[in-house]
């Protein structure tokens, strides 16, 4: 099965809108749950809600412990505002013009059949009806546990008039607190503001079902007490990788066999483990330092202090374990669904899912666009900007910056940035390439043919196409090891404290220094010279410092 381009789905995201909170909306704020959705703003920079969603007169203004105040929330994508009607043509009478952003640039309309809230408020009802009938239930109760839970006898007494167990009424309670159902006052407990909006405001509900959703770990079932010591390692890990899971299923846009998303799941858990792995790759910020210098050691014995000393990668059975935790998780916040009848087991997102998936991406191209971001700049200012990152951020960045232009333009725009001068900006060129997958594999091929991209390029491709992780050394020729180890070592000299050279050098050399300086002499590479002339200027030990500058006194005397 393959998945449709991100362009064709998310390159016409709209940028979120910024509704106002309602005028007698509680100094309080909204739900602690709604974090996820809300960012900085000024009130006002939106249509106001309607009169009819205020909270009650008289609700106090005291919050949940940490909850955060005085913040705008990122309008539902599809949510109806005031617009301006202009005219249009024949067959399209009363055509509505597109809202302008600031600087005069217009809002992408969001795609036709995209649910809007009234068609997603209803499942989100559904979802959780429990939990709005345990809040009215309580109305104002005095007093709660320490964080916020139902006391034994108040679950007791639910469970009764209820007619539900203790514990599920336990459970509904702490979804109404999650989603700002009810609030938690001096102590005790009262009705929210969503509560009394429940009946009449769709986006209101639709966001307290959002934040239902960011909280899916905590609502996942419990694994059994036998993969409790995977969890604790493994679980937070996976986790990490949900957003790239769902992304994958909003994009496919239909079932997927749980065997393909084990697959993505264990794919990103090795990038994970191989990124935080010991020695150089820890300690150098230059992408590709730690694969030129395992290619250059080749498949020697590991050491317990080189890049390669990574812990083994997670069973199969300790990875489809955590996979099923987290669908069981995603299954119970009702943002994915089992797929009846498939031949193997199959997931899909639900259409609350689609539209949590949509609203993420959204908050990535609007922070994208503000002034900290980087969608509008060149793949050269984009690399520059992001390689004083983190991994983290800079992905997002990366994937963004690709989403906002047609695959084979932003493909195109990397590669000519890998071609410069900058060893930097040529490793973090094929790191954004990751972002683009497949659609970037026949450009990457391609460059494959430069002897200045093919190191990079030809671990891009194993990376693609391998099932059980690369390893440097059965990619890349001893050419082409060396020829990388130069490079990242020209980056590491231009770009991040020279000391890290001798890091560089040691980790590669294997005990041999004077064999590696003489690959790197006879790499052809243009900055051989003055990466060995550094190394010889910066090595603490004066033999290998003798050697490099023996070594770059051969490459300018023509030994190479």
């Amino acid at each position: 099965m393959t998945s449709r381009n991100p362009r064709d789905r998310d390159a016409s995201l709209p940028p979120a809108r910024r509704p106002e909170r309602p005028a007698a909306e509680p100094a309080g704020g909204p739900a602690a749950g709604d974090r996820a959705a809300v960012r900085p703003g000024a009130a006002g920079d939106g249509p106001a809600r309607p009169a009819a969603s205020p909270a009650p007169a008289g609700r106090p203004g005291a919050s949940a412990p940490g909850r955060r105040t005085g913040a705008t929330v990122t309008r539902l994508p599809g949510a109806a505002g005031p617009r301006r009607p202009v005219a249009g043509p024949p067959d399209r009478p009363g055509r509505q013009a597109p809202a302008r952003r600031p600087g005069g640039r217009t809002r992408a309309p969001v795609p036709e059949g995209f649910p809007v809230p009234a068609e997603l408020a209803p499942l989100a009802r559904r979802i959780l009806a429990d939990a709005v009938r345990v809040a009215r239930w309580a109305g104002e109760l005095g007093r709660v546990g320490k964080r916020g839970e139902l006391l034994p006898e108040d679950a007791r007494a639910a469970g009764r008039a209820l007619a539900m167990t203790v514990g599920a009424a336990a459970k509904a309670w702490g979804q109404a607190l999650l989603t700002g159902l009810v609030e938690l006052r001096d102590g005790g407990a009262g009705p929210g503001w969503r509560l009394h909006a429940w009946e009449h405001d769709d986006e209101a509900v639709v966001r307290g079902w959002a934040a239902l959703f960011d909280a899916w770990t905590l609502l996942a079932p419990v694994p059994p007490a036998a993969l409790r010591g995977v969890f604790a390692v493994l679980a937070g890990q996976a986790v990490d990788q949900a957003p790239q899971l769902l992304s994958f299923l909003h994009l496919v846009d239909g079932p997927v066999p749980d065997g393909e998303l084990m697959e993505l799941l264990r794919r990103g858990l090795d990038e994970r483990r191989h990124g935080a792995g010991a020695g150089l790759a820890a300690l150098s910020p230059v992408p590709h330092a730690a694969s030129a210098v395992s290619a250059v050691r080749g498949s020697g014995p590991r050491t317990a202090d080189g890049p390669e000393a990574d812990s083994p990668p997670p069973a199969p059975s300790d990875v489809a374990a955590v996979l099923e935790w987290m669908v069981d998780g995603l299954l119970a916040v009702g943002a994915v669904v089992r797929e009846p009848g498939a031949a193997e087991p199959s997931v899909r997102l639900s259409p609350l899912g689609h539209w949590a998936v949509r609203a993420k991406l959204e908050e990535i191209c609007t922070v994208a666009q503000t002034a900290a971001g980087h969608i509008e700049q060149s793949a050269r200012e984009l690399l520059t900007a992001c390689s004083r990152y983190s991994p983290g951020p800079a992905r997002a960045e990366y994937r963004a910056w690709v989403a906002a232009r047609p695959a084979d333009r932003a493909v195109s725009e990397l590669l000519e940035a890998a071609r410069g001068d900058d060893a930097l900006l040529r490793g973090l060129a094929f790191e954004a390439l990751r972002v683009a997958g497949g659609t970037a594999e026949q450009a990457v091929r391609a460059a494959a043919e430069e002897p200045v991209l093919r190191p990079y390029a030809l671990l891009w491709l194993a990376e693609q196409s391998d099932e059980g992780g690369v390893v440097p050394a059965d990619v890349l020729s001893r050419e082409d090891a060396a020829w990388l180890w130069v490079d990242t070592g020209a980056a590491v000299l231009d770009h991040a404290d020279t000391a890290l050279l001798a890091g560089h050098v040691e980790a590669a050399a294997a005990g041999d220094p004077v064999r590696l300086f003489a690959r790197a002499r006879q790499s052809g590479h243009p900055r051989a010279a003055s990466v060995l002339t550094a190394v010889a200027a910066t090595h603490p030990d004066p033999a290998v410092a003798r050697a490099a500058r023996r070594s770059a006194f051969s490459v300018h005397d023509g030994g190479a």
